[in-house]
């Protein structure tokens, strides 16, 4: 599938904008998984109405820089969709958390991956997500895997909700000054379920960004 570039400097002069709609949240749990207060959790299904991820900028077909260092590994075990847009909005939900990660590792929420893959909530959540991180003085590291994922276009066309599970029984908070790896006791609070709504750029062919996020912890369908 082509997709028509993004240049860094497009998605920098977008992130005024969208920053402004921006807040902070806070995270307890160090094993990183993403339970952030203010964020929709539960079982609620979105209204349609509203491989490792180190990946060098050259090869990043919005030409956004999505890479992230060697031990933070974000696997996504997906099979892409035949239709064209959903296949995108798929790509591009998995840049949007390559974007957050990005954040935690760069120490900041405003580096152009997060402008140019979010939105609106999609864009809160992941302001909550970095900057909980740095609050807290801690990183992450080890593998995330992302799986069963399914996607469902609107009949409008202009937005697909990507839903997938999260796997995080071996992704771990790292202390940043210290080095020192968080772990806990693998439990159900390791699995999540995903649903994020990813609208398209107006601008940019077969940009996708991510417009909410509803979350589902200790998802037991994901174990």
């Amino acid at each position: 599938m082509k997709r028509r570039s993004l240049p860094v400097a497009a998605a920098l002069a977008a992130s005024a904008a969208l920053l402004l709609t921006a807040c902070g949240g806070g995270d307890d749990k160090s094993s990183d998984n993403d339970k952030i207060a203010g964020v929709d959790q539960g079982t609620e299904t979105p209204k349609e109405s509203a491989k490792p991820s180190a990946a060098p900028v050259e090869d990043n077909p919005d030409g956004v820089d999505v890479s992230l260092p060697k031990d933070m590994n974000l696997v996504f075990d997906w099979d892409k969709p035949k239709d064209e847009n959903e296949a995108a909005a798929m790509e591009d939900a998995a840049n949007y958390i390559r974007a957050i990660y990005r954040g935690v590792d760069k120490r900041t929420a405003k580096d152009a991956a997060v402008a140019a893959y979010a939105t609106g909530d999609g864009l809160h959540y992941a302001e909550t997500q970095i900057n909980s991180r740095i609050d807290g003085g801690w990183t992450s590291t080890g593998t995330r895997r992302h799986y069963d994922v399914s996607t469902r276009a609107a009949s409008n066309g202009n937005s697909v909700e990507v839903a997938f599970c999260v796997d995080s029984s071996k992704f771990y908070g790292k202390e940043v000054k210290t080095g020192k790896v968080l772990k806990s006791k693998p439990s159900i609070a390791d699995f999540d379920h995903f649903e994020i709504i990813m609208v398209k750029y107006p601008t940019a062919e077969h940009l996708w960004q991510a417009s909410k996020v509803f979350v589902e912890t200790k998802a037991k369908q994901c174990q």
